[in-house]
């Protein structure tokens, strides 16, 4: 599916790679772009609506559905990523909430949309959901690998329903997230694209990053459920 003329919305829009997201999808043509944010944003395009939607909010996640009129693209973007040990289950409840739990809120908020229009989700997770940082971000990594299970499970039930569902795996991204780590690491910009480019070829696993391209994809099962 391409964006030109379509609607899309990008959860937590006003930086990192939802910023680069949103910039992409404006210059790829799109109709409408629903910012979704947990802080006011001003865009200088108009065709970009922001939105107040904190994924953790069920009331927000409500509003903000009834703002939408019809949808093309639900961009899963918000998350977070915290240093943990596993010694602390409120740091685990934490990334499950917004990583999870939060995606699953907004996908069920968005879909009846979605599915009417025939569009497609894109949920942002990451390399360390099939392959964890066990002594850094453990916790983010469990969340992340619970998203991805989601996803792939997503992908399966909508397949019949015309629904395309993308599991969009990044490496290291140069956003607020690892400002502090000395790691190589992809441009949001270029990640932004790469992700475009992908959803437009129909690619079920999305690899948007140099580094994590010769990774094999990690199951076939929307392939073998559409």
């Amino acid at each position: 599916m391409t964006v030109k003329d379509k609607t899309v919305l990008v959860t937590e829009a006003n930086r990192g790679i939802g910023q680069a997201l949103t910039a992409e999808a404006l210059a790829r043509g799109a109709r409408r772009v629903y910012a979704g944010t947990s802080q006011p944003l001003l865009h200088p395009d108009e065709r970009v609506t922001p939105l107040s939607l904190d994924v953790t909010s069920t009331a927000q996640i409500q509003a903000a559905a009834g703002q939408v009129e019809s949808l093309d693209m639900l961009i899963n973007n918000a998350g977070i990523a915290l240093p943990d040990d596993l010694t602390d289950s409120a740091v685990l409840e934490r990334h499950l909430a917004v990583n999870l739990f939060g995606t699953y809120a907004v996908t069920q908020a968005f879909l009846p949309a979605v599915t009417r229009s025939r569009g497609a989700i894109a949920n942002i997770l990451s390399v360390n959901a099939p392959a964890p940082l066990p002594f850094i971000i453990p916790a983010y990594s469990v969340s992340k690998a619970a998203a991805f299970s989601l996803t792939q499970s997503l992908c399966a039930r909508v397949a019949g329903q015309r629904v395309r569902v993308h599991a969009v795996l990044p490496g290291p991204v140069d956003t607020d997230m690892t400002r502090g780590s000395d790691i190589p690491k992809s441009s949001s910009e270029s990640v932004a694209l790469a992700i475009f480019d992908a959803v437009d070829n129909g690619e079920d696993e999305i690899f948007p990053d140099p580094a994590q391209r010769p990774w094999p994809p990690a199951g076939a099962i929307c392939s073998q459920a559409a």
